[in-house]
């Protein structure tokens, strides 16, 4: 797969790929597809760990995977299978030291605080309050940072000026 780069433009498309090469374990699972079209099950042969699913929902939101639909033996249905879409990257944007320790934050903390703002923004999110600049204003927390929590959060995402919560299946 020779020349496909990930060009960031915005640094909060940094946040999927932080995550993804902090974890051993999602590491992995990408080393993986950076190989071969893997089906979940032969990833799991590969990796005994829980984290499969979870894994493939981030490098699908962060667009570093693409899937297509295997072509099943006869008898069998079809599976979904992966591969790495990028094998190089480009960053090309600036952002203030601010942004940057925020979105480094998000992307590689375990902070259990984290946790209660998600829920108080899915909260707002509930009684009809998407606006990202409402959102960090009533947080006392920058744009980029609301961007960053929804980047990492599966179930939630950026739609234009706004947040939307995603049908994950959760």
């Amino acid at each position: 797969m020779p020349g496909h780069i990930r060009i960031v433009n915005d640094p909060v498309e940094l946040v999927p790929l932080l995550m993804t090469f902090n974890d051993p374990s999602f590491k992995k699972v990408y080393e993986l597809l950076n190989k071969s079209w893997l089906t979940e099950p032969e990833i799991r042969a590969h990796i005994d760990d829980d984290c499969v699913p979870l894994c493939l929902q981030i490098l699908k939101k962060g667009n570093l995977v693409e899937e297509q639909w295997r072509m099943p033996k006869p008898g069998s249905k079809p599976e979904k299978e992966f591969r790495a879409t990028y094998n190089k990257f480009r960053a090309n944007f600036q952002c203030n030291l601010s942004d940057l320790s925020d979105i480094l934050y998000i992307s590689l903390s375990n902070d259990e605080n984290l946790r209660e703002v998600v829920e108080q923004i899915e909260g707002e999110l509930a009684k009809g309050n998407s606006s990202i600049n409402d959102l960090s204003r009533k947080f006392g927390v920058s744009s980029v940072f609301i961007k960053g929590l929804a980047k990492r959060i599966t179930h939630m995402d950026v739609k234009g000026q706004g947040l939307v919560l995603l049908d994950t299946g959760r």
